[in-house]
């Protein structure tokens, strides 16, 4: 249904029905319903909230890059093309303008995604202590560059583990070569890009031979 002859029928059943999210996608039509809750045939009394998933339809704007603007700019960066400033987490970095954005996720350009909401990673002052951070993707960075920023903010974990990576084929005429992986590079982390990090957490490597 659209949201429009959801809501009359809703309203005309004694329910209240509510637009709580917002996504993007290719098979349901903009302003349609994609998913909700309670379920369809759930019994439930009047006045029940049913919460409503809305499509935007296909993603048809480009994802801005915000990396390096101040947070204000990046909010309007974004608004600009239709997008909002989803989570906002800050990272002590004396490398950067308090306020500057130091990632964002989904990364610029992306296509595909999900919602038009997208998580900012700010530089905040040294002195500041927050009670988390955004894990970065660590993904391709020399293991000494990680454990160097991760050491910034006082976060560490075991010994990286070594392993053997598999080394791509040359390519063909059609087929253009795929690079190898740098050793001494990291291959895997856990916890993952875009995980809630603390002082407790054990951050572990997983690094090319």
């Amino acid at each position: 249904m659209t949201v429009a002859d959801a809501r009359s029928q809703t309203t005309g059943l004694g329910l209240n029905l509510e637009v709580d999210n917002r996504y993007y996608s290719s098979d349901v039509a903009p302003g349609h319903i994609l998913t909700q809750s309670p379920a369809p045939g759930t019994v439930v009394r009047r006045e029940w909230r049913v919460r409503v998933a809305e499509s935007l339809g296909p993603q048809k704007v480009e994802v801005p890059d915000t990396v390096g603007v101040d947070e204000r700019m990046a909010a309007l960066k974004l608004r600009r093309v239709g997008l909002a400033v989803g989570a906002t987490a800050p990272l002590p970095w004396d490398a950067a303008n308090e306020g500057a954005v130091l990632a964002q996720d989904p990364p610029p350009h992306a296509q595909g995604i999900a919602g038009p909401s997208i998580d900012l990673l700010v530089a905040a002052p040294p002195a500041e202590s927050p009670d988390g951070y955004v894990m970065p993707d660590f993904t391709g960075i020399p293991i000494v560059a990680a454990q160097a920023a991760l050491a910034r903010v006082g976060l560490k974990g075991p010994p990286p583990v070594f392993v053997d990576v598999h080394i791509p084929d040359i390519g063909g005429a059609n087929t253009p070569p795929r690079p190898p992986v740098a050793p001494g590079s990291i291959v895997a982390q856990q916890p993952p890009a875009g995980a809630r990090v603390d002082q407790n957490t054990s951050v572990k490597f997983t690094v090319a031979k």
